[in-house]
This record gives C-alpha cells, sequence and structure tokens, in this order.
C-alpha cells in the first residue's frame, strides 16, 4: 500500500498546500471515526500485529504511536488504533484556545522528506478538546490503545505564570487522557523553549504533580492513588548537560519518562535551492533530517538512566530500520508524524510487521529485549 500511496496519492496531495491538506484529511478521518462500519472497514485493511509493551502502567498493543500534531483537536481519536497505532499522542492543547501563527505556516522539502512549520499550538483550548473527548468515550467510540495529551503553553500567558496555565490544562484534562505529555520545547512559541531551563521546569512539573495527586486521590478515594503518568517533550537542540539536569528532575518530580525529541532549530546544509527555501522559513524542522540527532538524544537519555527511564523516540521515523535504530538507543516506545506524511497510512502496520522481523532475527524473546541493547556502557 505505500508503494500505491507514494506513485499515485501522494503526488497529487503534495501539489496542494501542505495545511489544507491536512485539514481536510482530519475531516475525512473525523467522519470515519464516527461510523463503526467505517473504522471496521479501515482496521480490515490497516491493522497491525500484535507486539506489545508494558510502559509506565499502561498496556500498549504495539510499540508505534502518533506523534503530536497530527490531530490537534481531537477529531479522529477512534480512527488512529484503526489504522494500526499502539498509542495516540493529542494535541498540543493549550488552556487558553488559540489561532497560531499566521499562514502559511507548513512546508514540505520533499526531496529530503522533510516539514517545517510554525503552527504555533493552533487548538480550541483545553476546556473544549475535554468536552470533545468526553463525548468520544461516552458514545463508546474510544480506543482500546493508550490515549495521551501534549501539554502547551498558552501564547498569552507570560512565561511567569507558566506553571498555573499547564496545571489549568491538566485539572481539565486528566480525567480523560491516560497520559500527559509536558511541552516545553517546541520552537513555535515565543520562548517557551526557556522552560527546558531546570528551575522553570521544576515549578511547572511541581504543578501539575500537585494537580495530579489532587485527582489521582480524589478518583481512587484515598490519599495515595493512581496517579497519571507525565512526561517531559525535549528539543534535540539541547546540550547533553542541560538534559542531565533535567534529568535530575527525575525522582523529586516523579517524571514517567521523556519524549525525545522535538523538532528542531538547526538546519542541514543542502545544495538544492527549493530545499534551501524551504529551510529558510521560520519553524521547526521534522522529518529525515532530525533522525540522526533524536537518536543521539534517545541513547542519551537511556544511557544516564541506566535503561531504568521509559522513552518514547520520536524523529526521522519513516520504515521499520528507523524505528529499530530508536528502540536499540533505548525507546520503549516510538512516534511518526512525517513519516506517516510521506509514507502513507500503512506506515504502523509495515512498522511494526518489521520489528517482528528483527526480534526473531535478533533471537529476542520479546520488545523489552531489544531495547538499548545497541547501547554500550
Amino acid at each position: 500500500m505505500s508503494w500505491g500511496y507514494r506513485t499515485f496519492v501522494r503526488p497529487f496531495l503534495f501539489a496542494q498546500d501542505p495545511e489544507d491538506v491536512h485539514d481536510r484529511t482530519m475531516r475525512t478521518l473525523g467522519r470515519v471515526s464516527r461510523w463503526r462500519p467505517l473504522c471496521a472497514l479501515m482496521r480490515t485493511f490497516l491493522h497491525a500485529p500484535p507486539l506489545p509493551m508494558d510502559v509506565f502502567g499502561l498496556h500498549f498493543p504495539n510499540p508505534v504511536g502518533l506523534g503530536a500534531g497530527m490531530d490537534k483537536q481531537g477529531t479522529a481519536v477512534p480512527a488512529w488504533a484503526a489504522m494500526g497505532f499502539g498509542f495516540s499522542e493529542l494535541g498540543a492543547v493549550t488552556w487558553h484556545a488559540q489561532v497560531g501563527n499566521p499562514r502559511p505556516r507548513v512546508f514540505r522539502a520533499v526531496s529530503e522528506s522533510a516539514i517545517v512549520n510554525r503552527m504555533g499550538f493552533n487548538n480550541a483550548g483545553a476546556p473544549v478538546f475535554a468536552a470533545r473527548l468526553a463525548s468520544w468515550r461516552k458514545n463508546g467510540r474510544w480506543p482500546a490503545h493508550p490515549v495521551g495529551i501534549n501539554l502547551g503553553k498558552s501564547k498569552v500567558t507570560p512565561l511567569a505564570d507558566a506553571p498555573a496555565d499547564y496545571a489549568n490544562s491538566l485539572r481539565a484534562l486528566w480525567a480523560v487522557a491516560d497520559f500527559f505529555v509536558v511541552n516545553v520545547s517546541s520552537p513555535n512559541t515565543p520562548n517557551l523553549r526557556q522552560l527546558q531551563d531546570r528551575g522553570a521546569l521544576d515549578a511547572i512539573l511541581a504543578a501539575l504533580q500537585e494537580v495530579n495527586r489532587e485527582l489521582a486521590a480524589r478518583e481512587n478515594a484515598q490519599p495515595a492513588g493512581a496517579l497519571k503518568p507525565i512526561l517531559v517533550k525535549v528539543a534535540p537542540d539541547l546540550e547533553f548537560e542541560a538534559l542531565d539536569q533535567i534529568l535530575e528532575l527525575v525522582e523529586p518530580r516523579k517524571i514517567a519518562g521523556f519524549v525525545a525529541t522535538n523538532t528542531t532549530t538547526s538546519r542541514p546544509a543542502s545544495r538544492n535551492a527549493r530545499v534551501m527555501e524551504v529551510y529558510a522559513e521560520t519553524g521547526g524542522l521534522s522529518g529525515r533530517p532530525v533522525r540522526a540527532r533524536s537518536t543521539e538524544v534517545v541513547r542519551h537519555l537511556h544511557r544516564c538512566s541506566r535503561g531504568r527511564l521509559p522513552i518514547i523516540g520520536v524523529g526521522g521515523i519513516f520504515n521499520a530500520d528507523d524505528a529499530w535504530e530508536k528502540i536499540t538507543a533505548g525507546a520503549r516506545l516510538i512516534q511518526v508524524y512525517s513519516g506517516l506524511v510521506y509514507e502513507g497510512p500503512a506506515l504502523p502496520r509495515q512498522i511494526v510487521k518489521g520489528l517482528r522481523r528483527r526480534l526473531d532475527q535478533g533471537g529476542f524473546k520479546n520488545l523489552r529485549e531489544a531495547v538499548g541493547s545497541a547501547v554500550k556502557d
């Protein structure tokens, strides 16, 4: 199916504005999501074989997840499981509704299998998002895989008030998701990456865990409760020293894991004039050019945490080889975004099937045995 997508469908789609294509695709998937027979039909063609992984107290049918940024509005929640994903991360969601940055704000560098975007956390706001997800649950359309929500800071909120802004979003969304990802690494909200500083991030995590404990205790009618996993998404542009400072917060702030990595503000060299035009656009670069650096960050986090810290690897994953690289570097789960745009809807299934073959070839009993297997002390 990927060959057919690349040969016939993609050229037609890539002749159009990227954001227009994305919006139409999401509307279509939203319609599919509302009709069980259509979801069942999609599942027939795209379902992935089992490759289970248990991470931070949740069961994942397979390790391939939908990366944040694709379903910003919770439009197609049931469709992602039908497409073969083992989990999905929705959003980013901010406390205040916002339209994001002016268009155009998405650009393709096709020859490099890359995308530059400066969307700017466009979303309807946490209260509206929570109501939409609650509606999926109420109508019995909730997927049978874990669903996470990516939390961003509202653009109108000063950096000093960021902890309260994130905490408000978590309070509104806590009951409707399985895990949460703190996004302090997007390059498309002014000064947001300053919140990766140890002190600023510590304050945000403290506020989030206070809400987490409060709602968990209320839900479970006991002081300890069942905390929702809270992960941190880091930028590929951080130096290892800065990552080490964030790692110091794992125990005191109960960080459940890391998502490595977000998009990059750096640009590789290219002799292609069209590519350089795209790279000159302001925004975060995703796709193949970020693969190697994101794997380096995964490997560093895995080594420094001695393999105890769950990592979701994301960045430049287009096939099973790319996914295997992330997993053997230390990622327990992986996510795709640009790869889905370039390779088509059969990508999750193809990656899972490829990973199963590599496990057999390598003599691994299960996926967990392969995690970090290429990392030397």
